[in-house]
């Protein structure tokens, strides 16, 4: 286990990329085990990426980027100011109830911090909202996505805990909802003390701006409700997600969205490979683990002391929250959930709690520097 840990550290300390590393502390602990062999990494290996449920990561993630392609989230982000921009501070909850509808068709944190920073930033900043305020609500808008399903940080706890997608999709609706109003109860408190101006209500813009963005409306409406009508499976409303994306791409966009497709592709399929090449070396990670018997041994020792299920609940966010300021969410969720989870069975934490629980950690990740992946992200789109 000090090998593995060592090996790990010492990978990451020298600027490794995540998947390098637990790849390269894997195979050191592998090789110099006479009992296994580069056979069994392999195995391992290409046997966790040998799911049916994985191909609903790549669907997803090629929606989000159509969507961004073909305009369909300025046609959600122009829908929500139609209908709530005219408040004292409108422009902010417009861009958070965008995020909320964003996230519920892509599942992706940072695409959405991305998208917004484009559409949204230039708009907030013209009507005189500050820069702190504009980029803050955007990044933090983007962890809403988290756990909004369809989640991506959720369908991979599933993954590799073998739960129901579904079931952890249904437990992260309310609290991403929740986590939504608490964001638009800030936005009161900030908007009363800056005293941001109030706007005009226009119905005839609401009609409008309803038409406009009504293919973007019923895309969700069909993908998740799909999903929980039990018509769909998670991987098939990945599908139907990417597919409701392009063939609006091509009815739409024609010629221009034809030279588009080619690039929006290209970055599905490198940011696919990456998550797929951590998963494999999830799957390595698991099968050392459960061959040396270490989550068992860290479980016996954690009853030993008598741990509860708060006590353990607590001591793991703060590892995991601690690890956010340092990693991606992919990244945490490789590292510790191999781990902790074994543990958190044997103390009886439910499994889906756990996984709220992880992504609402990830979440706040996301904004935490020195990593904070939103953060680079709206910077990287605003230039704040």
């Amino acid at each position: 286990m000090w090998a593995l840990g060592g090996s790990l550290i010492g990978l990451m300390l020298a600027a490794a990329p995540i998947g390098i590393a637990l790849a390269g502390a894997t195979i050191l602990v592998v090789l110099s085990d006479p009992m296994l062999g580069p056979n069994a990494l392999f195995r391992a290996f290409f046997q966790f990426l040998n799911s049916y449920t994985l191909m609903a990561i790549p669907f997803f993630i090629y929606a989000g980027f159509l969507m961004e392609r073909t305009g369909l989230i300025a046609k959600l982000f122009n829908f929500a100011d139609a209908l709530i921009g005219w408040l004292p501070g409108g422009f902010a909850y417009a861009t958070l109830l965008a995020a909320v509808m964003f996230g519920a068709i892509s599942g992706s944190s940072t695409a959405m911090a991305a998208a917004m920073g484009i559409i949204a930033y230039p708009e907030m900043i013209r009507r005189g909202y500050p820069v702190w305020m504009s980029a803050g609500i955007i990044a933090c808008g983007g962890g809403i996505a988290i756990l909004i399903p369809p989640s991506i940080t959720l369908i991979l706890y599933g993954i590799i805990t073998e739960e129901s997608i579904v079931s952890l999709f249904f437990a992260g609706f309310t609290p991403g909802i929740m986590l939504a109003i608490s964001d638009a109860i800030i936005i009161v408190g900030i908007s009363l003390f800056i005293k941001l101006p109030a706007g005009k209500f226009e119905l005839k813009k609401v009609g409008s701006a309803t038409w406009d963005a009504w293919p973007a409306l019923l895309m969700p409406v069909c993908v998740l409700g799909g999903l929980y009508g039990g018509v769909f499976t998670p991987t098939e409303a990945g599908a139907a997600a990417a597919g409701y994306a392009l063939l609006f791409g091509l009815l739409s966009g024609r010629g221009k969205f034809l030279k588009e497709l080619l690039p929006t592709t290209q970055r599905t399929i490198n940011l696919t490979a990456i998550v797929y090449f951590l998963l494999g070396c999830v799957g390595v990670f698991q099968f050392l683990l459960a061959n040396k018997g270490w989550p068992q041994d860290i479980a016996a020792w954690t009853a030993a002391q008598g741990f509860t299920q708060m006590e353990f609940l607590a001591v793991l966010l703060i590892v995991m929250l601690f690890l956010s300021m340092w990693l991606t969410g992919v990244a945490i969720l490789v590292l510790t959930v191999p781990i902790f989870f074994p543990v958190a069975l044997t103390l009886g934490v439910d499994p889906i709690h756990l996984g709220i629980l992880a992504a609402i950690a990830i979440e706040m990740g996301g904004v935490i520097p020195p990593v904070g992946l939103n953060l680079f992200a709206v910077s990287g789109t605003t230039g704040v």
